[in-house]
């Protein structure tokens, strides 16, 4: 099958860098540390600061606002050692002092240092502006950085009618959103959870029915407050149980960018516990409601060091998220991708349960999955070892266009493709015998060799736009002519 590459490239840039907190998890390194700062005087703070600033204030769009943040997570120490330093009661913190505090407790991040990679492409929410034939893009990727740590960046583009493709301008800053601090749930979805945890009992129930159907974090934080008063010493299971409770609300979380940030500087960086190694793999789909509305999700997989955790992301316009748990008997392992539209009343998803073969399941909530089948097993030489989805499924007018990955000898990695029924995606109606792409040349190294991969692909005209990583190290894009798939995949 003929290829068209593209002069495309997605390479890691060690220059973009974030700045995050470098603050000691011991308590007596943190006030050993505050009190040699606050041995400077005015003066010299002020020197040091000026010092900070001609070093990184260019690296940086709003540096001093970071380092204010940064300085609130240590203040209470810093009250502490300023008072036994005899400063006073209350405390007055100078602007120098908040920001030269703020920036010895902070370190600068390169986000894509390591790789850039594992990309997913969806048409962009804005297409205005443009000519016809064209279509504007964002392309998801997966950043590495230090302590193999992942995170998701963005990228925007057009392709044009001549299936020609020009990137955005890719902004030499990097900014995480806000953390959004009253977030809501629904109560039946977050009991629901609690349910599959083990965490039904009777603290539970008391906690959950003093709350409205969608209750914030403050409402939740009253209510385990009102169930907990006057308790000096709580039993192991009512501890064990606040504490998940507590858990999954940091694993439910809203982020905000302000819009008018660029889309390139905008980063996914782990926030809650069970993805603070990482946010890997998100696999974007643009998602159409029976009502015509169009909203976008992405399945990603949480890690924390240890255990992985599949998730789901929300987002009308990029800037405004919702990070969400899962639930389900079928919420596990990688690779979950979620069709682009209810099929038969119900939503569809791809998976692989069992790391070896591609499963479907259907669900009338989102939130819930159980109950898969298998859909497809390794059957040719390159996919032996095992094979799994390349991002959600494209509906074109033959059926449901699912792009495969499969793992062959010497864990090779090779992009294929299977065609399914648009009415019953459980039935496959076509297979490639051979890969859309396999690892070629210098594809072939990187942080993982022999590797290519992709977490999405989109149609534009009669072509397949195709971006995949090379060995999780960088990315291209390619386009296939969609008729010669098509007449392939029928074949199969």
């Amino acid at each position: 099958m003929k290829l068209h590459p593209t002069d495309v490239h997605f390479r890691p840039n060690s220059a973009r860098v974030l700045v995050r907190p470098f603050i000691p998890e011991d308590p007596g390194k943190v006030a050993n540390i505050m009190g040699r700062i606050l041995a400077l005087d005015e003066e010299a703070a002020a020197q040091q600061l000026e010092v900070a600033i001609a070093d990184f204030e260019g690296r940086h769009s709003d540096l001093r606002a970071v380092w204010r943040n940064h300085f609130r997570k240590v203040e209470p120490v810093a009250r502490e050692v300023a008072a036994a330093m005899g400063e006073g009661d209350p405390v007055i913190f100078s602007d120098v002092r908040q920001h030269l505090i703020g920036a010895y407790f902070s370190g600068e991040y390169a986000l894509e240092s390591a790789a850039l990679f594992n990309p997913s492409m969806v048409a962009h929410p804005d297409q205005g502006g443009l000519r016809e034939g064209e279509l504007r893009f964002i392309l998801s990727l997966r950043a590495t950085g230090e302590g193999h740590i992942s995170s998701i960046e963005f990228r925007t583009g057009v392709i044009h009618g001549d299936y020609t493709i020009t990137v955005d301008e890719v902004s030499p800053f990097v900014t995480e959103p806000a953390l959004v601090p009253d977030p809501t749930y629904l109560k039946t979805i977050f009991m629901e959870k609690l349910r599959e945890m083990g965490f039904e009992n009777d603290f539970t129930s008391i906690v959950i029915a003093t709350l409205p159907d969608a209750f914030s974090l403050s409402d939740l934080q009253r209510a385990i407050g009102e169930a907990t008063e006057g308790e000096t010493e709580l039993p192991y299971e009512v501890a064990r149980t606040m504490d998940c409770i507590r858990w999954l609300a940091e694993s439910n979380y809203e982020i905000h960018f302000r819009p008018s940030l660029p889309v390139s500087e905008r980063i996914l960086f782990p926030i809650s516990s069970n993805e603070s190694n990482g946010i890997e793999d998100a696999r974007f789909v643009r998602f159409v409601h029976d009502d015509g509305t169009a909203v976008y999700y992405a399945t990603y997989t949480a890690y924390n060091g240890h255990t992985i955790l599949p998730q789901l992301l929300h987002t009308k316009d990029f800037s405004d998220f919702q990070i969400l748990t899962l639930n389900g008997r079928s919420v596990q392992n990688k690779g979950m991708a979620l069709f682009p539209r209810r099929i038969n009343g119900c939503y569809a998803m791809i998976s692989r349960q069992d790391d070896e073969n591609i499963l479907i399941m259907f669900s009338e909530h989102l939130h819930f999955w159980n109950d898969p089948q298998v859909l497809v097993t390794p059957r040719e030489p390159w996919e032996l070892m095992k094979i799994g989805n390349c991002g959600s499924p494209i509906e074109t007018e033959a059926g449901w266009l699912l792009l495969t990955h499969g793992v062959g000898s010497m864990r090779k990695y090779c992009i294929g493709a299977v065609l399914l029924d648009r009415d019953d995606p459980t039935r496959v109606i076509g297979r490639l015998r051979d890969p859309i792409v396999m690892p070629q040349g210098n594809e072939r190294e990187g942080y993982v060799p022999n590797v290519v991969y992709s977490c999405g692909g989109l149609i534009h005209g009669r072509r397949l736009i195709l971006p995949y990583g090379m060995s999780d190290s960088a990315a291209t894009i390619v386009t296939v002519e969609l008729d010669e798939l098509l007449e392939k995949l029928r074949q199969g």
